[in-house]
């Protein structure tokens, strides 16, 4: 997350590593969506790192920007429908300790996945609300060092807004990318 937050796209590749880890922790865990989430966020890190470095003007470097008003509210209506729609396939065919939060958190993980490929400023704020959420989780199934682990996540969240803020647009120097 360090990486990400000083904006160095050698945070999707490491991102990948972090995620196969999880996905073995969560899966012992029965906790399937998130173990199912970090599968995906192999997929979505390659894009994430492709779009850092090529997604800008003239296929330069992504600026940190704003989440456009209709993908807020679309990508809020697909967490959503997703949310549901994972819960109940959780509910009713697997033995998921907690089957309708597990599918909320996994579903709005996406989401924020999605908004930080874009470099959209609000996926910290996506993200906070998410690390309150995992640490909840990984309490309740007595995941002490995973509950701790997310609430460093949500620590180091609240300086990623920060730190985006000031670089909004292109406002703050290129620094830790530009010597990447």
């Amino acid at each position: 997350m360090w990486l990400a937050i000083c904006e160095n796209s050698w945070c999707w590749p490491i991102g990948i590593g972090n995620a196969l880890l999880f996905l073995v922790v969560y899966a012992q865990a029965r906790i399937y969506g998130g173990a199912g989430l970090q599968a995906v966020y192999v997929a979505v890190s390659i894009y994430g790192w492709y779009e850092w470095l090529h997604g800008g003007a003239g296929h330069g470097r992504l600026l940190v920007s704003r989440t456009p008003a209709r993908w807020a509210v679309a990508l809020g209506l697909a967490g959503v429908a997703a949310s549901v729609a994972l819960g109940l396939l959780l509910e009713h065919r697997t033995d998921a300790a907690l089957p309708f939060p597990d599918a909320a958190v996994t579903a709005f993980s996406l989401v924020a996945q999605w908004m930080a490929t874009r470099k959209w400023l609000e996926n910290w704020l996506v993200w906070m609300v998410l690390n309150v959420a995992n640490v909840a989780i990984c309490l309740s199934q007595r995941l002490y060092p995973m509950a701790a682990l997310y609430a460093v996540f949500l620590v180091l969240a609240v300086f990623g807004l920060r730190e985006w803020r000031a670089s909004l647009g292109g406002g703050k120097a290129a620094g830790a990318e530009a010597a990447a």
